[in-house]
């Protein structure tokens, strides 16, 4: 079990992270932007750092700022919530390499989940139900209409 959890999100997702933690005895931390500083994420956590500006880039996405945020306030994992980081591989492995859990897939799986025709290769191969078109990428203006006819004439 987790001691304090930094959430790399803000808003209602935060929210529900911060007191599902609440409920399990986890200390918090809430990241914001300099104009979230009295959000309800913020009230609600055990500690709050300021990462920036209220540009998401500046923030939020702002991945250096997160991993000082993480370093100052000892958290030993990290739980991306949804959207911004939490699909970010790249944020996952540096998490991995610095030995904080990121409450989510691998960096690994992000990042062949993050190529869709990866994606489909694999979820055929485990026999989940795709919805067919190309193997590849679509190369032309036509072979899209060509693939988009086909799908019509399934459905």
């Amino acid at each position: 079990m987790f001691k304090k959890i930094l959430i790399a999100n803000r808003g209602e997702i935060a929210v529900r992270i911060i007191r599902a933690c609440k409920e399990w005895g986890i200390a918090t931390v809430a990241i914001h932007s300099d104009v979230d500083r009295n959000s309800m994420h913020v009230r609600l956590s055990d500690e709050s750092v300021c990462i920036g500006s209220h540009q998401p880039a500046n923030s939020y996405l702002n991945i250096p700022a997160i991993m000082s945020a993480i370093e100052l306030t000892n958290s030993d994992a990290v739980h991306p919530g949804y959207g911004f980081l939490s699909e970010n591989s790249a944020f996952a492995k540096i998490l991995e390499e610095n030995n904080i859990k990121f409450i989510g897939p691998s960096s690994k799986l992000i990042k062949m989940m993050g190529d869709k025709i990866e994606a489909k290769k694999i979820a055929k191969k485990y026999g989940l139900p795709v919805i067919e078109g190309s193997a590849g990428g679509v190369s032309s203006k036509s072979e899209a209409k060509e693939i988009s006819k086909k799908l019509d004439s399934q459905y």
